[in-house]
């Protein structure tokens, strides 16, 4: 009977170590990492929502850094814009200066620099790839580098861009797709043909002069509008621009609300309660230390007696 008693106190004590010793590394785990479990096991019944909770938040996290990416592409189309419509009204400046002062001494230099400035902005790349090349974002979608390619032999405003037919778009959310992309040719063909016409009419008729000729005076009045034109369509598009980048901002506002009302929702399920995890820890600490002085104290006594028993028996 001492025998199985003796077990039996053993098991007891053991198994009251073994639950204690489990109970402190649970609790140290979850202090440490900041997380009730370390597995999904850990959640019990609320596993499913979990992971529910977590496929969504994901989603929007996917999301969120894709609209960031969207928004850094519409800044620099927007700058890209700037520049083109830069390059419109620059060339409007500088004829309406030419018609003011009747002296067209300066004008083609003027505008040949206007112009660079349109070829650059259809040109301008982000993050290694064209803005304006539709569906061929490696290809440079304008090959014009001065006025003269505008009307060197069999050169035409279409022969002048090299861009692709898809525009671009973007998901912003799961309901939500808006169109970011815009093309080089519908950009710049307006704007191409107005500076054709100058050129194609200084390399029939010679430069401009000082003062300027009626005939000349009477060509740029004409010219003057379809540089207007020009720039009011840039003006449209980047308007266009400009309202993608609100929708753009406005979605961001929302996937961030929403962002942190799914860290709340798994942070109430998976995060721990500091409070509660260290006074678990506390306590599995001292059902520890008892466990363990019952153990010695009954190994001390069952040490004593299998030596009383020992002496009695000799």
């Amino acid at each position: 009977m001492v025998g199985i008693s003796t077990a039996t106190a053993y098991n007891t004590v053991l198994s009251g170590l073994q639950t204690a010793q489990t109970a402190e590394a649970t609790a140290s785990q979850q202090i440490s990492s900041g997380e009730t479990a370390s597995n999904l096991q850990g959640y019990a019944g609320q596993s499913d929502t979990l992971l529910a909770l977590q496929s969504v938040q994901s989603r929007t996290n996917a999301y969120l850094a894709n609209s960031q990416t969207t928004a850094n592409v519409l800044s620099a189309q927007d700058m890209a814009f700037t520049q083109l419509n830069g390059s419109a009204s620059g060339a409007t400046n500088a004829i309406t200066e030419a018609l003011g002062s009747g002296s067209g001494n300066t004008l083609m230099q003027s505008l040949g620099t206007s112009f660079q400035d349109a070829v650059s902005a259809l040109n301008t790349s982000y993050a290694g790839s064209y803005l304006f090349s539709g569906g061929a974002s490696n290809v440079q979608p304008t090959t014009a580098t001065s006025l003269a390619d505008l009307t060197a032999p069999g050169a035409t405003i279409a022969g002048q861009f090299q861009n692709g037919d898809n525009v671009a778009t973007a998901q912003l959310n799961s309901s939500t797709t808006v169109q970011t992309g815009f093309l080089a040719n519908q950009l710049g063909s307006n704007l191409y043909g107005a500076y054709q016409s100058i050129e194609s009419y200084v390399q029939t008729n010679g430069p401009f002069t000082s003062p300027l000729t009626s005939a000349q005076t009477s060509f740029l009045q004409t010219t003057l509008s379809s540089f207007q034109a020009a720039n009011t369509q840039l003006t449209t598009a980047q308007a266009q621009n400009g309202l993608v980048q609100q929708q753009v901002t406005s979605a961001q506002t929302e996937l961030t609300d929403q962002q942190t009302t799914l860290a709340g929702l798994v942070g109430n399920i998976s995060s721990v309660n500091m409070a509660e995890a260290t006074t678990n820890l506390q306590q599995a600490q001292t059902a520890v230390q008892a466990s363990s002085q019952a153990f010695l104290a009954l190994k001390t006594s069952t040490d004593t007696l299998m030596s009383l028993l020992q002496s009695a028996g000799a």
